[in-house]
C-alpha cells in the first residue's frame, strides 16, 4: 500500500531520488487549448466569455451581466447557513484577520548621520482577482485564506470569480464567505477563461492587478501565462505533507495525518520520516485500519501507493535534513520537543509543531493562509500573506550635506561606468554651495 524507505543503507541522496517528482509534462493539446483561451478572450472579451462558459462551466446566461453575483445574492446566501456554519466562518475568519495584522509589512524610516532620510512606503493593490475551484465542490475556507489578507492589507477591489454548478448557482458558503471576508464583486465564471477576463478585463470584468488561488491545471497555466500582464501568487501542485515523528508520536495521529492529505487528490504526497524502526509497522496498521473506513478511500489509496513513502533515518536531525530537501508545503513535527527542532527547518511552506497541532487546523482556522508553495518550491517562495498584496516604493530624502558627502563617490562611478549625465546631476545642485 505505501513503500518503506531507508536512509540509513542508502543515505539522504537515494531517499531524495526515490521521492523525486519532476513537474508532470502537460499535454501538448492542454498547452494549446489554453492558449487558445487567453486569445479569444482578450480578442472577444464577453463574447468569447460566454461561449467558453457554456462550453467548460457547463453553463451560461443569457448575456454577460447574468456572469455578475448580485449583492443580494450574498446577503441571501449568509442567511440561509445553519448556525454552526456562519460560526465556523466568522470564526476561521476572525483568526485570519488577527495573523495577518500583525504579519501586515510596515512603512518605515531611519535618517542616517547627514540628516537625509531613507525609508519605505507600503500600498496596497487597488484592484485584485481571488479565484476559488468550484463547479463539483465548494471551498469557503479557500474564500476566507484568499480574501481576508487582501482586505487587512487594504485592497479596495477585491474581486471573486468561481466555476458554478450546471445550475449556474455557486454554493451559498461560498458566497457567505466571501461577504464575511470583504469581496466586493463576483462574478460565476472558472477554469483558464475566468483567469483571461481578470487578466485582460472584458466589458463585463474589469481587469485586476493580480491574480491569487489555486485551480485545475488549465487555471494553473493560465496563471503563468498572463504573468506580467498582471501579477500572481503562486503556480501551485498537488498537496502534500512531511511528518516527522520520534518513537513517541502517536501512530493513529501519524496514519491521520497522512491520510488527511492522501484524500486530496490522487497527486498528492504524504510522508513519514521517523528515526524510530518500530513506529512504522504501527503507522502503516494504523494506516490500513483507518482507510476501511474514509469515503475518499480510492483517492487515498492512490496517492499513498504512487506518491507516499514511510522512511527510516538515522536520527530526526537527519530527518529535518530531509525535510528540507523535500522542502513540502506542510512540515509537522510530531515529536516530544518539536521547538528543539525548528531552527534546524529552512524550507517549508508552514511547520506544525507537536501533537496537539494536525495540519488541518492550518487548513481552516488557525490563521496564517492556507494557499502555500508546493513541489519543492518553498526552497524560494512563500504562503500567501499580506505581502502578496501590497507594493513597497523606496523613499529617499536627501539633505544638503548627504549629497556633498556623497558627491566623489557619484563621480567615482558616474566614470566607471561612463554616464557623464549622471554627474552632472549631482554637480548642479552643489554649485551654490561650493564643492565639497
Amino acid at each position: 500500500m505505501i513503500r518503506r524507505l531507508d536512509a540509513r543503507a542508502g543515505g539522504l541522496e537515494a531517499v531524495v531520488a526515490a521521492l523525486d517528482r519532476p513537474p508532470a509534462a502537460v499535454a501538448p493539446e492542454v498547452a494549446a487549448a489554453v492558449e487558445s483561451i487567453l486569445a479569444d478572450v482578450r480578442a472577444r472579451g464577453d463574447t468569447a466569455l460566454l461561449e467558453l462558459s457554456a462550453r467548460f462551466d457547463g453553463w451560461a446566461p443569457p448575456s454577460a451581466a447574468g456572469l455578475a453575483i448580485a449583492p443580494e445574492e450574498f446577503t441571501a446566501a449568509g442567511e440561509s447557513l445553519d448556525g454552526g456554519t456562519r460560526a465556523a466562518l466568522a470564526y476561521a475568519a476572525e483568526r485570519i484577520e488577527r495573523y495577518h495584522a500583525a504579519a501586515m509589512p510596515k512603512s518605515w524610516r531611519i535618517t542616517d548621520e547627514h540628516g537625509s532620510v531613507l525609508g519605505q512606503e507600503i500600498r496596497a493593490l487597488d484592484r485584485v482577482g481571488i479565484y476559488i475551484p468550484g463547479g463539483r465542490a465548494a471551498y469557503p475556507s479557500t474564500v476566507l485564506m484568499t480574501a481576508v489578507p487582501a482586505r487587512v492589507a487594504g485592497v479596495r477591489e477585491i474581486v471573486l470569480v468561481t466555476p458554478p454548478g450546471a445550475d449556474g448557482r455557486v454554493p451559498p458558503a461560498v458566497l457567505a464567505a466571501a461577504l464575511l471576508a470583504g469581496v466586493t464583486e463576483g462574478y460565476r465564471v472558472g477554469g483558464a477563461h475566468a483567469v483571461a477576463a481578470l487578466a485582460y478585463g472584458t466589458r463585463t470584468i474589469a481587469r485586476v492587478d493580480k491574480i491569487v488561488g489555486p485551480g485545475n491545471v488549465y487555471v494553473a497555466l493560465a496563471k503563468g501565462r498572463v504573468f506580467g500582464d498582471v501579477g500572481v501568487d503562486m503556480i501551485a501542485g498537488p498537496s502534500e505533507v512531511v511528518v516527522v515523528a520520534d518513537a513517541g508520536a502517536d501512530a493513529e495521529c501519524a496514519a491521520a495525518d497522512l491520510i488527511a492529505q492522501a484524500e486530496h487528490d490522487p497527486m498528492a504526497r504524504a510522508v513519514l520520516i521517523t528515526d524510530s524502526p518500530a513506529l512504522l509497522p504501527r503507522v502503516e496498521g494504523a494506516l490500513g485500519r483507518q482507510l476501511e473506513r474514509l469515503p475518499r478511500r480510492a483517492i487515498a489509496e492512490a496517492s499513498l501507493s504512487a506518491n507516499g513513502a514511510l522512511v527510516l533515518v538515522g536520527s530526526l536531525e537527519e530527518g529535518v535534513d530531509l525535510a528540507n530537501r523535500l522542502a513540502p508545503e506542510h512540515l509537522e513535527l510530531l515529536v516530544a520537543v518539536p521547538a528543539a527542532l525548528l531552527p534546524r527547518v529552512r524550507h517549508a511552506g508552514a511547520v506544525f509543531l507537536g501533537a496537539q497541532t494536525p495540519e488541518v487546523v492550518g487548513d481552516y482556522v488557525a490563521g496564517p493562509s492556507h494557499v502555500l508553495p508546493t513541489a519543492g518550491t518553498a526552497r524560494f517562495s512563500s504562503p500567501l500573506g499580506t505581502e502578496d498584496f501590497v507594493t513597497r516604493a523606496s523613499v529617499i530624502d536627501y539633505s544638503l550635506a548627504g549629497l556633498r558627502a556623497a558627491a566623489p563617490h557619484l563621480r567615482a562611478l558616474m566614470r566607471v561606468e561612463g554616464l557623464a549625465g549622471h554627474g552632472t546631476a549631482a554637480e548642479v545642485r552643489l554649485q551654490d554651495g561650493g564643492q565639497p
